[in-house]
């Protein structure tokens, strides 16, 4: 489904348990963010008035070592920001998780920029899901989740705890 209802239909199947590509749940979602992988932040922003402000910044304070990429910017809280994760992985080494704070209709490319990068999970933000970046980074071979914010999981599955 293209647009605005195809958008809402994958989200809803995503809430509801019927969505068409595998996600991890909370289990493993638990023993991913316990192994610290380092992470991409796609859609990385300097507004402290976005989500992905406040999320690269507390995954900062709490110990995970976190790469912005984003090609409207040159650094993010203090660090160099890549136009995209293969850039980011040729600059300073690989990313394990590909965190995506971007509109659905943008994940496919997305997707296929970590399958390309070696990532192994493909991680779509609170309110996003898109089932063809799904089937992208699964037919490739990475975990995928959806419609859930990392910093939330970490603090709920793994309480407060830093490294």
């Amino acid at each position: 489904m293209a647009g605005d209802a195809g958008r809402a239909a994958d989200l809803i199947a995503v809430r509801e348990g019927r969505f068409p590509v595998p996600l991890l749940g909370d289990r493993e979602i638990a023993a991913l963010l316990a192994s610290r992988p380092r992470i991409a932040i796609v859609g990385a922003s300097d507004n402290p008035e976005r989500p992905a402000f406040d999320v690269m910044a507390s995954l900062l304070e709490i110990g995970y070592d976190v790469v912005p990429v984003s090609p409207a910017s040159d650094e993010v809280q203090g660090r160099r920001c890549y136009p995209s994760v293969e850039a980011a992985v040729r600059a300073t080494g690989p990313i394990a998780l590909v965190d995506v704070f971007r509109r659905p209709d943008d994940c496919e490319a997305h997707a296929r920029d970590a399958v390309v990068a070696g990532a192994s999970c493909l991680w779509l933000q609170l309110g996003i899901a898109s089932e063809a970046a799904g089937r992208i980074a699964h037919d490739a071979g990475l975990a995928v989740v959806m419609d859930r914010c990392t910093l939330i999981e970490h603090h709920r599955l793994l309480g407060g705890r830093h490294w």
